[in-house]
């Protein structure tokens, strides 16, 4: 503990006001809630550290567009840590219809001062420049969400992830330009969403236009590149590169029906059918040199098994084809 003169527990102190509420009580009466004002935070903005300095800008004028939460924590307190991540994890879910507005008070014990906090964690909800309700201590993430749900702040898929899941099943369902659209829409909405330029590229690639399949990837922040759609796409663009010099499929199959032990000629012949969109045919012969000879290539038919894994999704039909066959042999 510091000794800056706030206590883990307890209760609020005093009012909230002073120069940022009016006279605000945590046990007044309130008014029923109002609906939230329409999402406008930008994804990275949603989480966000601010000083007393920045204070007036960044939560009572930024409460006149859009619902802020302050959280007023420090280092030192323990339910703090336990708190925030709940925090930042519900706002996230809300759609950026809040914002979570982080303040340590160990370095800007001013504000706090003023509205009368005595206990952290401490947190508080702006609505149109005004302190409307609050809460102390640390509280678990339906509890959270209930007191957002309270001042009218909708809890649920956002109108981006809404999109995003639509477009997800309409390329699923071979419907690239309708998925595009869509994929399109969400990045009007957030420039960087790596889903939707995740999805753009498989869209393109699926369309054979690689080039545009490679900007749209080209787009996706380094620190994004990690994402589970980002690998995707970036893996199913490289199995398509690897099969556009395999043309002639007649011949790779004449090849392996003369030698069965042809394997180079069966691998390519798995590229070339996933090529072709014929994932359960490159299944097969993948699993077909497995059978045959496992350690062929360094265990590469089982290694291009897991990448056509990977670009195609987990819940691809493709894949889960292929985790059945490769399960059966692996494990018989």
């Amino acid at each position: 503990m510091s000794g800056s003169g706030y206590s883990v527990g307890g209760s609020f102190g005093g009012s909230l006001g002073g120069g940022y509420g009016g006279g605000y009580q945590t046990n007044s009466p309130q008014p029923a809630p109002t609906p939230a004002p329409a999402a406008k935070i930008p994804a990275a903005d949603l989480v966000k550290d601010t000083t007393t300095q920045n204070f007036m800008k960044d939560v009572i004028e930024g409460s006149r567009d859009h619902v802020v939460l302050v959280d007023f924590w420090a280092p030192w307190c323990e339910p703090c840590k336990q708190l925030t991540p709940t925090l930042e994890k519900v706002v996230k879910e809300a759609g950026g219809s809040v914002q979570l507005v982080k303040m340590n008070i160990e370095e800007y014990p001013e504000v706090a001062g003023q509205m009368g906090v005595q206990s952290i964690p401490a947190v508080f909800a702006f609505k149109g420049g005004q302190p409307v309700d609050g809460f102390m201590g640390a509280q678990t993430e339906g509890e959270v969400k209930k007191f957002l749900e309270g001042i009218g702040v909708r809890i649920g898929p956002s109108d981006i992830d809404v999109m995003l899941e639509k477009a997800d099943e309409l390329r699923d369902a071979e419907g690239y330009p309708e998925a595009a659209q869509l994929y399109g829409g969400a990045l009007s909405l957030d420039a960087g969403n790596v889903q939707a330029l995740s999805g753009l590229a498989m869209c393109y690639l699926a369309l054979g236009e690689k080039e545009h399949a490679q900007q749209m990837l080209d787009m996706v922040p380094e620190d994004k590149q990690t994402s589970q759609h980002y690998i995707a796409a970036k893996t199913a663009l490289e199995l398509a590169e690897q099969a556009e010099n395999i043309d002639d499929l007649a011949e790779l199959r004449a090849r392996v029906d003369a030698n069965a032990d042809d394997h180079e000629a069966r691998f390519d012949l798995a590229l070339g059918l996933n090529g072709k969109g014929d994932k359960t045919g490159a299944v097969d012969e993948l699993i077909e040199i497995i059978r045959r000879d496992r350690e062929w290539n360094e265990d590469g038919a089982r290694k291009q098994l897991l990448q056509f894994f990977e670009a195609w999704g987990f819940k691809d039909a493709g894949a889960a084809y292929g985790r059945r066959k490769l399960s059966s042999i692996l494990f018989s």
